[in-house]
């Protein structure tokens, strides 16, 4: 770095020669020389409409350039005040005036991690960016759920893209929009979904049969070994035309008239019929819970082989499988109903293990 440094130098000190010897060395000293020897981190911002020469003092002022004069005029000569980009960049103290004008003209912003768990609603999603300063939580609803953008990234007319904003971890700006993060969650959702379509094709089911089946089980279980003994309970029942008979899908008929995720449910909300009530309809609800992750929607498309129907939480994060509905109402009576069962115990268990990848009998 230090060579290029000089050869730039001498092509500004050759301009400087001109308008006075003086002011050409100490133009030299300046590119070559750092404002401080410790390399003190700053997050600098650009922002919309500022004048070269105003971030130039402000450069000064904080300590990452000497002198702002001799960096207004080298970024002249260089013909680069003009290709100054909006965005949050990270300079040090110890960088060459070359490197910070290298720096703020990249585009290159500092970028924030947003991590989407697999299982998370769109409700869940649209919370957890505004409560990390990314955005509104209304404009993010707003946007999932508006028809013209929904078609034009999901290629296909769906009520809302809850299901197809892929769980992972994106790096943001401060001026990443809305409409790009949901953007880019859809085409992440979309290879994913490209590598196993030919497993949905076997099958015989479409992309939003898969997703919303997928949903289901991403909510069911933690365990990721589970999945696919979950899935085989609903392809079960659903062969034999039952009802899913699944909690989540009633967490998600309330959201719709709350706008809210409540965890807890009642009776009366098991017999309160909603679109999404499983207790109520019967086959799949309209469409996803949530947005599941790549295991879950494998798990939909190739569900374990197994006669089970029901299945019961064993208060560790784990199920108990039944076949019929009297081992169901055991494991109720052993799981549920006896106090003992779940006394120290939490779904929060499953984070202190490390989970097999293959279901076990």
């Amino acid at each position: 770095m230090k060579k290029t440094v000089v050869v730039l130098s001498i092509a500004v000190v050759a301009l400087l020669i001109a308008i006075g010897g003086g002011v050409a060395y100490l133009g030299y000293t300046f590119l070559n020389t750092p404002p401080n020897p410790e390399a003190n981190e700053v997050v600098y911002e650009v922002v919309p409409g500022k004048g070269f020469a105003s971030i130039a003092q402000e450069l000064e002022q904080q300590g990452l350039v000497k002198n702002a004069m001799f960096f207004n005029l080298y970024a002249r000569f260089k013909g680069d005040r003009s290709k100054v980009k909006v965005g949050e960049y990270l300079l040090r103290t110890n960088m060459y005036p070359t490197e910070v004008l290298a720096t703020i003209i990249s585009g290159k912003s500092v970028a924030r991690s947003f991590t989407v768990s697999e299982g998370l609603s769109t409700y869940e999603i649209a919370d957890l960016y505004q409560k990390q300063g990314f955005g509104t939580a209304v404009e993010f609803l707003s946007l999932v759920r508006d028809p013209e953008f929904v078609k034009s990234v999901l290629g296909e007319q769906q009520e809302s893209l809850e299901g197809y904003l892929f769980p992972e971890t994106y790096m943001l700006t401060k001026y990443t929009d809305t409409r790009t993060l949901i953007s880019n969650m859809v085409k992440r959702f979309l290879r994913v979904y490209d590598e196993v379509k030919t497993d949905a094709l076997v099958q015989g089911w479409n992309r939003h049969q898969v997703v919303t089946l997928a949903s289901i089980i991403e909510k069911e279980t933690g365990a990721p070994e589970e999945r696919p003994r979950i899935s085989s309970v609903f392809h079960n029942r659903l062969l034999r035309k039952m009802r899913l008979q699944t909690d989540p899908t009633v967490i998600y008929g309330k959201a719709e008239s709350t706008g809210k995720i409540e965890i807890n449910i009642t009776r009366s909300d098991l017999l309160t019929p909603t679109r999404y009530n499983t207790y109520v309809i019967y086959g799949l609800p309209p469409g996803p819970i949530a947005n599941p992750g790549k295991e879950a929607i494998m798990a939909a498309l190739k569900p374990e082989t197994s006669n089970y129907l029901f299945f019961v939480s064993q208060n560790d994060g784990t199920h108990v499988f039944s076949e019929d509905y009297k081992g169901h109402n055991q494991a109720v009576q052993r799981f549920q109903l006896d106090r003992k069962a779940r006394e120290g115990k939490s779904w929060r268990d499953l984070k202190k293990r490390t989970a097999s990848p293959t279901s076990q009998n």
